[in-house]
């Protein structure tokens, strides 16, 4: 019996998204039916390179199928200037649950990005109008075009408006996807202004204020992945039905971390959890709805998910390079 190694390409290939958006809202029920162990993200700090790792296990149980897997990640943010590397690398070791046999070891870093696309488009398909054709994103780097590709996938997306200080970005941005959609560079203002808008930027201080926003715009609330990150305004989110992936992560290092720690926001001014809404627990949007949010700061759930996908697809396909990393006849 052979690992499967994918690399970036093969999983960027066989992570098709419509199958990642459906394995990840399965995973988002399963961990709101209790049937996951997702132990906290541990770390570990390296300050004499100017990085981090991060270990990020699952195990889910969805009652069609069950999977495990870790997520080794890092950031080391002198990577590109230094040793031609990027900030964020990632390793996904896909195990199988019953004998923990390493089924597969892939690339991490396109994964990510995939499984975090889906879970805007989980989102979005609960919680934005049902004709929603506008899509506006904040932040035009790697992670906008996922939040495209996979929320086109649950709305019939035509419009786009991208933006970004950096022109270059934008305009690279509007290149890769103008022959598919009606798409342009603009402010927060006219981006905040579409049916849907997805945030994807690092910034510490608030750049999304309530007067930007579309009276029924849903918003993917996806930069915020550490404490003292915050993009949208805390008049904005006070506004909005604010949906989350995990208590426990968004209000330590998500979009609601700053104003929940201030007092601002309490959990009574959360809707919900997102696997409330898949399970039917929660209303997502009704007829009243005004703005609403979706707090995503990924979970490990969501790796393990995609990862099956990948190597599912991979076994279909003939895909990948297996090797014999163990020997069985031991």
């Amino acid at each position: 019996m052979n690992t499967l190694l994918l690399d970036s390409d093969d999983v960027d290939e066989l992570a098709r998204l419509s199958d990642v958006i459906d394995a990840v809202e399965q995973a988002f029920g399963a961990f709101e039916r209790g049937t996951t162990q997702m132990p906290a993200k541990s770390y570990i700090d390296l300050p004499q390179y100017n990085g981090d790792f991060r270990s990020m296990p699952a195990y889910l149980d969805t009652g069609e199928w069950d999977a495990a897997g870790l997520k080794w990640v890092n950031v080391h943010p002198d990577n590109p200037a230094d040793h031609d590397l990027p900030t964020v690398l990632g390793t996904m070791i896909y195990s199988d649950p019953e004998t923990a046999f390493p089924l597969a070891i892939m690339d991490g870093t396109t994964l990510t990005m995939k499984r975090t696309g889906a879970a805007a488009a989980v989102a979005t398909d609960y919680l934005a109008v049902e004709d929603a054709s506008s899509l506006g994103l904040v932040g035009a780097g790697v992670q906008s075009y996922t939040q495209l590709e996979a929320i086109s996938e649950v709305r019939p997306i035509a419009e786009v408006v991208v933006s970004d200080p950096d022109e270059e970005r934008v305009q690279r941005f509007v290149d890769t996807f103008e022959d598919r959609f009606d798409i342009r560079g603009g402010s927060i203002s006219e981006a905040g202004h579409c049916d849907v808008l997805s945030t994807v930027t690092p910034v510490e201080d608030p750049i999304v204020g309530l007067e930007d926003i579309g009276e029924h715009t849903h918003i993917n609330a996806i930069g915020a992945d550490a404490a003292g990150k915050h993009e949208l305004h805390d008049e904005l989110l006070g506004a909005a039905r604010i949906v989350i992936d995990d208590h426990e992560q968004c209000t330590h290092s998500g979009e609601i971390n700053v104003p929940y720690g201030e007092g601002i926001l309490t959990d009574a001014d959360i809707h919900g959890e997102i696997g409330e809404l898949v399970v039917g627990a929660t209303d997502g949007r009704t007829e009243e709805t005004g703005i609403t949010v979706f707090d995503s700061t990924g979970l490990a759930i969501q790796d393990v998910a995609a990862a099956r996908v990948v190597y599912e697809t991979a076994r279909e396909n003939d895909a990948g390079y297996g090797f014999g990393m163990i020997d069985t006849g031991q």
